[in-house]
């Protein structure tokens, strides 16, 4: 599944440790999402699209 995060992140001027933090999660586990080798449980991937305001489906999408 791709994503958008590090994109939406950039836009608001965030280090993946500033999202991290947001979270509740590990620096490394926000990099491992942005490169695609690891899929967010449902719930983060809600926490997720409640950070960035906008819904999952516009975080993430099917690979082509």
């Amino acid at each position: 599944m791709n994503n958008r995060i590090a994109e939406l992140r950039r836009v608001r001027g965030w280090s993946q440790a500033d999202l991290a933090g947001l979270l509740d999660v590990s620096r490394q586990t926000v990099n491992a999402i942005e490169k695609q080798r690891y899929d967010p449980s449902l719930p983060l991937a809600f926490r997720i699209g409640r950070i960035f305001e906008c819904r999952i489906e516009d975080v993430f999408f099917e690979a082509e």
